[in-house]
């Protein structure tokens, strides 16, 4: 399978961006806030010895699956997630085809690209639900209580957001591309 190290360098743009918590950008209480479909930076703790409450500048993921602030947002993380994993088994398949001879035969190609095609699409449809969850409690709070589906208010989309969605284009119209090329035999000149 040509092009592996592509495939390979598509999984990860997809998987970091992911992974990081920097999809929506704001502020609160002073402080910077991020976050991502699982995981937020800089939240807000009571402190006992003040009596008030202080914002706690850290990254992390939310305590459980149901402690994400919306279920839009849990969905994202299913449909994203799944998509990630399947970008990387079309990476992981394609450094295999590397190093092992006749491992990849067009069948398999076609599949890979199949996969990867379905990857995309879950990744893509996971960038387009990210927004209906812009009407939860904590991205009102973060975002001057006016954000809503699809409004940001105060807020700004942060770069692994675009990094997500721009792997998810790439990798359906890469394995678009090269479905097209898949199976052609090449010309053979004399010379």
């Amino acid at each position: 399978m040509p092009g592996g190290s592509r495939l390979v360098g598509l999984g990860a743009t997809s998987c970091i961006g992911f992974f990081m918590p920097y999809w929506l950008l704001g502020s609160q209480m002073g402080k910077p806030v991020s976050f991502g479909t699982f995981r937020r930076c800089s939240y807000p703790i009571r402190d006992e010895a003040r009596g008030g409450t202080v914002m706690l500048e850290q990254c992390g993921r939310y305590a459980s699956f149901q402690g994400i602030p919306s279920l839009e947002w849990r969905i994202c993380t299913v449909v994203t997630g799944t998509g990630c994993g399947l970008l990387l088994l079309v990476a992981l398949t394609a450094i295999m085809g590397c190093c092992v001879t006749d491992l990849i035969s067009r069948t398999i190609g076609r599949v890979a690209g199949g996969i990867q095609f379905v990857g995309g699409l879950l990744i893509g449809s996971g960038c387009a639900l990210y927004p209906l969850g812009w009407d939860s409690e904590e991205v009102r709070q973060t975002c001057g209580n006016s954000s809503d589906q699809f409004e940001l208010g105060s807020c700004e989309i942060g770069w692994a957001y675009y990094c997500t969605g721009a792997g998810a284009v790439v990798a359906m119209l890469l394995c678009t591309w090269m479905a097209c090329f898949a199976g052609k035999k090449q010309k053979h000149y004399p010379y």
